[in-house]
């Protein structure tokens, strides 16, 4: 696992997420502390700076109703308006995750007075994205690996740690595995 993370907290993308949870916060009138998890394409933006996504992937830790229409309008660097939402069907469930993917995701401080917001390790990140598998995991997987955050074989222990607890077909997952594990040791000589 990593010992240090800088996370990039300073982007227009982290400045909108941080004001999406602001803004739940206040909707939801909150008064005690709620862990969140973050996944997804805005986990990997924290760590890298280089992915762009708009959705949300976040898993709370109490029973809270998120809202539909709950979004942020950023624009970005570059100047491309966005716009930032929870993605209300975000179930970590449906994701190759290892057991302890909550104890070991790692605390980012976004100054939120209720949420206290942790983002899952840049390996079960990595691992999260196997059993879909589709090109933007591909290259999250990728990005992590050339930056130093995770290893092809990191990756590997920890996805056939997880696979008891997978729900679903194993025979694609395996595949996925499989190819996870040789892109990521191509990204390792990048």
């Amino acid at each position: 696992m990593v010992a240090s993370v800088r996370f990039h907290t300073g982007t227009a993308l982290a400045q909108g997420l941080k004001m999406l949870f602001q803004r739940l916060e206040a909707r939801l009138a909150l008064n005690v502390p709620i862990r969140v998890f973050l996944a997804g394409g805005m986990a990997v933006h924290l760590y890298t700076a280089g992915r762009v996504t708009t959705d949300v992937d976040a898993e709370f830790g109490a029973r809270i109703l998120l809202p539909n229409d709950l979004v942020i309008e950023i624009e970005l660097e570059d100047g491309t308006p966005q716009l930032v939402y929870l993605d209300t069907n975000y179930n970590p469930t449906f994701a190759l995750m290892h057991e302890d993917y909550q104890k070991d995701a790692i605390p980012v401080d976004l100054g939120l007075a209720w949420f206290r917001v942790a983002v899952l390790s840049p390996c079960d990140l990595a691992v999260s994205k196997i059993a879909r598998f589709a090109e933007n995991d591909r290259e999250d997987i990728a990005m992590l690996v050339r930056l130093g955050l995770t290893n092809a074989s990191e990756i590997e222990q920890r996805a056939l740690s997880a696979l008891g607890a997978y729900v679903g077909g194993q025979a694609m997952l395996m595949l996925n595995l499989r190819d996870a594990v040789a892109l990521a040791q191509r990204a390792e000589v990048e």
